[in-house]
């Protein structure tokens, strides 16, 4: 009776093997198991053999090999001559591991390690070989999913970390290098807390007590420090980590970058105080309005004539301003000129009250927007505190272009006593600045002088047409 031997020769205290009862365990086994002779013909397969090759082979007569194709891992052909088997025969050695693929009939394909030994008589003689076919598919697919899987975290512009229940990283994807500025090799076996701002380490406490009694926690909107020391505002959800054994061994963390959501939140908020800014000037200016045409006006037609022209004028001047939200309105051309003399004209009937010397300079764009908006808080405020809210004080608006640099003075006279600056800052004020230094990429300059205020704004030509 023939032994089956994994490498070496047989000695006499080697037991012999029952065919029967082991074909009957081959079976069992659920593993693909076949025997060939010393010339190669097959003399013995299990169902499962059958099914890996997805056809049965006639016994004694089919050679192995030869009713499929056999292909290297790379898809390239696989000699039969060089395939474990042939080796195992040829050599009388066994040969483990090695992957290889068979494709069948139908042109699919399976994957398999081969663990090829040779079966010798009791005088040592090779009698034949034994193969042990390990079906790879399922690990294939698992493998598969796995590189999907880790394709599809390094690919995420979300920061997704892995750290022990210790709080020690383990993994750390490329989203986390972008935004939090570590790369993996400086992250990972450090404290997650290198993130954490020191006001914030109670939470870390919190998140691992949870994670610890399984639960996930979901959205929770904080703040992490990047490693140049900035801090970014995060959406975080972190879910628990758990071994085959369903023990939780550590927890995943997916942090979103909402630092746009939080300045959006912001410019909101801003253009609602801009809002109501705007709303309480225009009952202001209307009050002006009346006012300044009430001192001209020797009938009430006259005054409403005065009243619907200067209101129609600062109609145009708040076209210009809601250029932000008409793409049409943005790209507008005008002139410097044409731009300061439309938004002093609500307060300039007589049109000597406001003087303008300059060259002709072009304005478009967003430029207009911005100028606009400076232009019309210094006319709002000289209406309502300075030289245009006293009937003698007057304007001289002047600007001039050195070194592609705009300089523009807007000076006031004549009217009421100049008290300084307030210690508060308007938010009109604020807005103008903001506008200029921003936006225009400018400077802004007050000078409370005994005669009235003159504002320097000195902007980059080229900005005028941003």
């Amino acid at each position: 009776m023939d032994v089956l031997e994994s490498g070496g020769l047989p000695t006499e205290a080697m037991p012999r093997v029952d065919w029967g009862r082991a074909a009957e365990a081959l079976e069992a086994i659920g593993v693909a198991v076949y025997v060939s002779d010393i010339d190669g013909r097959i003399t013995y397969f299990n169902k499962a053999a059958v099914g890996l090759w997805g056809q049965r082979p006639a016994l004694g007569e089919s050679m192995f090999g030869h009713s499929w194709k056999l292909l290297w891992p790379d898809g390239s052909p696989l000699p039969v001559d060089e395939s474990p088997m042939a080796i195992a025969l040829q050599e009388g050695r066994a040969i483990r591991g090695g992957e290889a693929t068979v494709e069948r009939a139908d042109g699919s394909q399976v994957p398999f390690l081969p663990f090829a030994m040779p079966v010798f008589d009791r005088t040592g003689a090779p009698t034949g070989a034994v193969n042990v076919l390990i079906d790879l598919s399922d690990r294939r697919q698992v493998d598969l999913a796995a590189h999907r899987l880790a394709a599809i975290v390094e690919s995420s512009d979300d920061a997704i970390v892995a750290k022990d229940l210790n709080g020690v990283i383990t993994d750390w994807n490329r989203g986390a290098e972008q935004i939090f500025g570590y790369t993996a090799e400086e992250a990972v076996g450090r404290p997650i807390t290198i993130i954490i701002p020191s006001d914030r380490r109670l939470e870390e406490v919190e998140i691992l007590t949870r994670i610890r009694n399984g639960e996930r926690v979901e959205h929770f909107e904080t703040i992490r420090r990047r490693k140049d020391g900035l801090e970014v505002p995060i959406s975080l959800t972190v879910s628990p980590i758990r071994d085959h054994a369903r023990r939780i061994i550590g927890a995943s963390k997916i942090a979103r970058d909402i630092s746009e959501r939080y300045k959006a939140q912001e410019r909101q908020m801003l253009l609602l105080r801009e809002m109501s800014h705007r709303v309480k000037n225009l009952f202001a200016l209307s009050s002006a309005v009346v006012t300044l045409s009430a001192r001209q006006a020797r009938t009430p037609e006259e005054l409403a004539t005065a009243v619907r022209s200067r209101l129609g004028a600062l109609a145009r001047a708040h076209d210009l301003i809601l250029a932000e939200v008409n793409p049409k309105l943005a790209s507008t051309k005008t002139t410097l000129a044409a731009l300061i003399g439309t938004i002093v004209a609500p307060y300039d009937a007589t049109q000597i009250r406001v003087t303008l010397d300059g060259p002709d300079v072009p304005v478009s764009g967003h430029a207009v927007t911005g100028l606009a908006l400076a232009l019309h808080e210094f006319a709002t405020n000289a209406a309502k505190y300075g030289a245009l809210s006293h009937e003698s004080g007057a304007i001289d608006v002047s600007w001039s272009v050195e070194d592609d640099e705009l300089i523009l003075v807007w000076a006031e006279r004549g009217g009421p006593e100049v008290t300084g600056p307030s210690e508060v800052k308007g938010f009109g004020t604020f807005m103008a600045d903001m506008t200029v230094s921003g936006q225009l990429a400018g400077a802004i300059a007050r000078d409370w002088r005994a005669e009235g205020l003159v504002i320097t704004v000195k902007i980059p030509v080229q900005r005028l047409s941003a």
